[in-house]
């Protein structure tokens, strides 16, 4: 479903806790990719070593990293136009999870996520390094740094103690 930005700022305003903005961060020549996530609210970032920017190794990572929690955890994914999601259904059926894409021409509909991957791009994940074979360890460190961050907009707390207030004990063991 493609939404406007009237929809997507009603939907985020609300403060509710759930919904995800995706893209994917491309390496040199377009050799490798990264999959990120960014929950609206706590603001906090994933980032999933998919290795190549194809649709099969979208939805197996994400449908991997979404299983882990209760369905209905997470209420919403607005992605970006790329091909990389064209397995957006599969998803969207498995999980529940009600899918949106931005606007083309508008990336300041998932502005949260594209400062982010901005971010991870001057954290070590440049435009001139080939991410076919990133190490994962490397790929938990940006994200793991990246959420550990104190943040002004959540009353200097980090990502990760926001986004812990919503998770149960068992789940965190499972993200973490």
């Amino acid at each position: 479903i493609s939404c406007n930005r009237r929809t997507l700022y009603r939907m985020f305003k609300r403060g509710q806790f759930g919904h995800l903005e995706g893209d994917t961060v491309q390496g040199k020549h377009h050799q490798g990719a990264v999959m990120t996530l960014v929950e609206h609210l706590s603001k906090v970032e994933i980032v999933l070593n998919v290795h190549a920017k194809k649709a099969e190794n979208i939805n197996r990572h994400l449908s991997e990293w979404l299983s882990k929690f209760p369905r209905h955890f997470f209420k919403s994914i607005t992605f970006d136009n790329g091909k990389e999601f064209a397995g957006w259904r599969e998803i969207a059926n498995q999980f529940d999870i009600h899918t949106y894409f931005a606007e083309v021409g508008a990336p300041n509909q998932r502005g949260l996520n594209e400062n982010n991957n901005g971010l991870l791009r001057r954290d070590g994940l440049t435009k001139d390094r080939d991410l076919r074979n990133l190490p994962d360890e490397l790929v938990n460190q940006l994200m793991s740094k990246r959420n550990r961050i104190p943040r002004k907009s959540l009353d200097y707390r980090t990502p990760y103690e926001v986004f812990m207030e919503h998770i149960t004990e068992d789940q965190r063991q499972l993200f973490f």
